[in-house]
């Protein structure tokens, strides 16, 4: 080879095989393993890199004119770092809400306005690809990264990621869809074996994808970290080829979630493309397992051209000039409608909402002055504020109860989180929860119009939930609920209690005290003005649960292989290990419960014990839906207002299991509106 003449080459969209025939060995290994870490800690180590804080990038390979290219986190908005060295200006993202409300909002064009606005703060601040959403099935209640997930139902997670994908890469910046597949537990998530029958990977945690690729086709698929069926995703060839590719017509990058070392010429005869975060061992194994003839020269090219096919489609490629400024407050705008579509009315006795205009409201629980906006890890979005719930409410023009709030904003100051390496790039959770003496709620009780209590919870990346204090009430909540409710009750006052969580809580036992529950989730940086703003009644609450609440964790037939009660290491810093590889739901983890996820195992069983169905969710307003038509592939029904406030109703096909679904404008009383949706025929 003439190295004189290749360097004539330089890469376009139409010349990307004569790139690859000017390539040395070593330059095409480069290419499939990532530049490590540097963007990341650049923050911290000083590197000069694109994107502070960016998950990874690829190689460069300057004389072919092949550029890095920026890959960053992003499920609730572009996770990079705020702040840089050598300047004052700020680079803060938009903290959207968490994947779990906006499939609550059962709103495909809703959720696809939030794509746009991600995919442009992506663009406008140098990020090439967006490693989201997450769309893995909610299989149990208690995985840790739920937050940033859809849904236990395949088709409503495959819709919503699709509309997520397509807003992106509206903008010109590619999206990832992850984490494929079976990645349904954080603990020991390195190592861990999904142990699942075809049928069962199919119709689920299979199906999902399959959905999202042929609506959306995004530009690149991750790779889990875990085995499926004894083996690891990332170099499973029957799963990123046979089906991904070779039954789906994905034609895009397959990419590893961020993982040390494997078998790096496994992965890359299984067709997967890009090695992430990548490290210089990788790219000096590949070059001796083709001199050795252990790795097909021809396996390598192959994923050397699909980065290629990658990089020209992007926007560091095409020379786009990064403004740095995204309009933030257009943004936030669309994050707040989002937040109000995907809230969930769940209990409203006695019409206890909305709030009488100009109540003096008694607020409790550490999440009412601080909210949680959203989960730990690489969902994680370092946002430019945060509304909290005493702040929307005063907004709103409600009155707070200043004794009670000065004693939560001192417990608040009093135990601010020591932020580490990892929590700063990664998130805090919020203070503990304060212990509430009754005397307390006594002393206002007689000057507040109503009262409402926040129940928070936060998980993350690297470790599942736990039952205690988790899943359930912890020592120190139920007795505030109780203790507000006697009083104010006695009083002839109503209690609300907000619900500031990432996952499915345990709600059964207590639901019966307070007069009204409200679902807020995390909802993103514009969480408190949300949450007034369906507590006063300016909006009508519309979302609809995407997930089933049961009465008891062990109703679920999951629980029975899940490590619910596994306190080991977490994985965020490297925990797990292989040689956990024979403890139960640990090292491998059966899915016995087959079809049976969600509420396909009460529909399946005839057993009535959920505590809110998959779908629920109450209204201000009441609906009219008429019995719905079929014409060929289509469905329509026509859905009328027959109350006295304006709102929204979602409309589910149920065949039993979901098979399409839809959300109207926003209908006036006595307004109508029909709706056509298309079945889903995978």
């Amino acid at each position: 080879m003439c190295l004189a003449a290749a360097a004539q080459v330089t890469l376009a969209p139409d010349n990307i095989d004569e790139v690859l025939s000017q390539m040395t060995l070593k330059e095409k290994a480069s290419l499939v393993v990532g530049a490590g870490y540097k963007s990341m800690l650049a923050g911290i180590t000083g590197a000069r890199v694109p994107v502070p804080g960016a998950a990874g990038m690829t190689r460069a390979i300057p004389r072919l004119g092949i550029p890095a290219i920026v890959l960053s986190d992003g499920p609730a908005g572009v996770r990079i770092e705020p702040e840089r060295r050598g300047t004052e200006a700020t680079f803060y993202c938009t903290g959207f809400p968490i994947g779990s409300l906006l499939s609550s909002t059962w709103n495909a064009d809703m959720v696809e306005r939030v794509g746009e606005a991600i995919g442009n703060e992506a663009l406008e601040y140098g990020v090439d690809v967006l490693l989201a959403p997450g769309m893995n099935i909610q299989r149990n209640p208690l995985c840790g990264r739920n937050f940033e997930y859809y849904s236990e139902d395949p088709v409503l997670s495959g819709t919503i990621a699709a509309a997520y994908v397509n807003g992106v890469q509206g903008q010109g910046v590619g999206a990832c869809i992850k984490h494929f597949a079976a990645n349904n537990q954080e603990t020991n998530r390195f190592w861990n074996d999904s142990r699942v029958d075809e049928e069962t990977l199919r119709e689920i945690y299979l199906r999902n994808f399959e959905i999202a690729v042929k609506l959306s086709q995004p530009w690149t698929v991750m790779a889990s970290y875990n085995r499926l069926n004894g083996t690891h995703t990332q170099q499973d060839r029957w799963l990123l080829t046979d089906i991904l590719r070779g039954e789906w017509g994905f034609g895009g990058l397959v990419m590893t979630d961020w993982t040390g070392k494997r078998d790096t010429p496994a992965q890359i005869g299984a067709g997967c493309d890009l090695m992430e975060p990548g490290l210089s061992s990788q790219i000096n194994e590949l070059v001796r397992k083709v001199r050795s003839g252990d790795l097909a020269e021809d396996a390598l090219d192959t994923c050397v051209r699909r980065v290629l096919e990658l990089i020209v489609k992007t926007p560091m490629f095409k020379g786009y000039e990064p403004s740095l400024s995204p309009d933030l407050k257009a943004h936030a705008d669309i994050a707040l409608e989002a937040a109000l579509e995907g809230i969930v009315l769940l209990e409203n006795r006695s019409a206890a909402l909305p709030l009488a205009p100009g109540s003096m409201v008694a607020l409790f629980g550490v999440g009412s002055y601080q909210l949680l906006p959203g989960g730990t890890g690489s969902g994680h979005v370092h946002r430019p504020y945060v509304v909290n719930l005493d702040e929307g409410l005063t907004a709103e023009g409600f009155g707070i109860s200043e004794d009670v709030a000065t004693k939560y904003r001192s417990h608040i100051d009093k135990n601010r989180p020591r932020k580490t390496l990892l929590s700063g790039m990664l998130g805090t959770s919020g203070a503990p929860e304060m212990e509430l003496d009754r005397a307390v709620v006594e002393a206002i009780a007689d000057d507040a119009d109503c009262a409402v209590i926040t129940i928070s919870r936060q998980a993350g990346e690297g470790g599942d939930r736990h039952l205690e204090d988790d899943f359930l009430l912890a020592d120190n909540e139920l007795p505030m609920i109780r203790d507000v409710c006697e009083v104010f009750h006695a009083r002839g006052k109503k209690v609300t209690v907000v619900l500031n969580v990432g996952g499915v809580v345990e709600i059964a036992s207590w639901k019966e005290l307070p007069d009204a529950i409200v679902l807020a989730w995390q909802p993103g940086q514009e969480g408190g003005h949300a949450i007034a703003q369906i507590l006063s009644g300016r909006v009508c609450p519309s979302g609809r649960l995407p997930v089933t609440f049961p009465a008891d964790y062990f109703d679920l037939p999951s629980s029975a292989n899940f490590p619910y009660d596994y306190s080991g290491r977490s994985t965020m810093a490297g925990g797990g290990r292989d040689s956990d590889k024979d403890v139960r739901n640990v090292g491998y983890t059966e899915y016995a419960e087959g079809l049976e996820v969600g509420y396909r195992h009460f529909v399946l069983s005839g057993s009535t014990g959920v505590s809110y169905p998959f779908g629920y969710g109450l209204s201000y307003t009441t609906f009219e839906v008429s019995e719905p038509v079929f014409t060929g592939d289509s469905v329509s029904v026509t859905v009328t207002n027959t109350g006295s406030v304006a709102g929204k109703e979602v409309v589910k096909i149920m065949n039993p299991f979901l098979t399409a679904f839809g959300k109207t404008r926003l209908l006036h009383p006595g307004e109508s509106q029909t709706l056509f949706l298309q079945p889903s025929m995978l």
